[in-house]
């Protein structure tokens, strides 16, 4: 299959490229590089620098048969003080996107949204049911793109599924995690692990948790892109599917800093922060949805073989 891959130059977006080549799919990779790396498209796909809203001649010249929509600004953070940014980029930049594919005659896509749209749970795991309420303008402009797809989907015909995931880690295909502003706890514990930051702070120690430190979803980078390679066929023409991507238990902090301890053998100094405004307790999802659907289920589940995977990348010095 013909396949665009938008922000394929970015951690997940190169990982899942590298699976689709070697799927033997034939794949473009559309990134501005405003976060990505050039190095980190993988031999075999065709790169072209250009933003989503420049989409439209990068479609009608790859003539893709589906898209995998990875493209976004994902601080959130800045996504509260630059939310112009947010709403410019992921959603009219989608909306420039999925005009560009209706030129193209170009109707399945996949996107890349997040849990961030459930907001702060009612229930843990988070099943796809839950009610939508995002806190933040990063998770409203994945929401705002997912009511997009659906209308898309009746309107126009559009086959689409989203995949809502909370944290990816490891390393696949020699690609890993290298942001210029850090915001995730495994490359951050890693970064003080590498010497290159003095410790790591763990916000809020006594949650209602076995080890009173939050509890997250993490996810494989390798699993991750099983999904999407899944999920790439599996709707037909006028649907539109949501999907959860967890871990179904998750990892607490504590659990975290003792894994990357463990695989490093540093002494990975901690410092106790204070509570974050607005951190729940567990943040989990559930994944039983796409399991009975399409079969799929985490595979690379050992916490240690997650750290160890993007340890392996850091040392490498890419």
């Amino acid at each position: 299959m013909r396949v665009l891959v938008t922000g394929g130059a970015g951690y997940i977006g190169s990982v899942v490229t590298a699976a689709l080549l070697a799927d033997g799919h034939d794949v473009t990779v559309l990134d501005d590089l405003s976060t990505g790396h050039e190095d980190a498209v993988p031999e075999g796909a065709r790169f072209v620098r250009a933003s989503l809203h420049d989409s439209a001649p990068v479609l009608a010249e790859a003539a893709p048969e589906a898209v995998l929509h990875f493209a976004a600004k994902s601080l959130v953070g800045q996504s509260q003080v630059e939310p112009e940014v947010y709403w410019h980029h992921n959603v009219g930049g989608t909306l420039a996107l999925l005009e560009a594919m209706r030129a193209a005659g170009c109707r399945r896509i996949v996107f890349s949204s997040t849990a961030a749209t459930y907001g702060e749970p009612d229930e843990v795991p988070i099943p796809e049911t839950a009610p939508t309420r995002p806190t933040n303008t990063y998770g409203a402009s994945k929401l705002a793109v997912d009511h997009m797809l659906t209308s898309y989907a009746v309107a126009h015909s559009f086959a689409a599924v989203s995949l809502r995931y909370f944290n990816v880690g490891g390393a696949a295909y020699g690609r890993g995690e290298r942001h210029t502003t850090e915001t995730h706890l495994i490359p951050i514990a890693l970064q003080v692990a590498a010497g290159t930051r003095d410790a790591l702070t763990v916000h809020g120690q006594d949650y209602p948790t076995p080890d009173g430190t939050c509890i997250r979803d993490y996810v494989h980078v390798k699993d991750l892109a099983a999904a999407h390679l899944l999920a790439l066929p599996a709707p037909a023409p006028g649907e539109h599917r949501i999907y959860n991507l967890g871990s179904g238990s998750g990892f607490s902090v504590q659990e975290m800093v003792d894994a990357v301890r463990e695989v490093t053998g540093h002494a990975l100094p901690v410092i106790a922060g204070p509570r974050r405004a607005g951190d729940p307790a567990r943040l989990v999802a559930s994944s039983a949805r796409i399991h009975d659907d399409l079969g799929w289920a985490p595979v690379h589940t050992d916490l240690r073989e997650i750290v160890g995977d993007a340890w392996e990348f850091v040392q490498k010095g890419r």
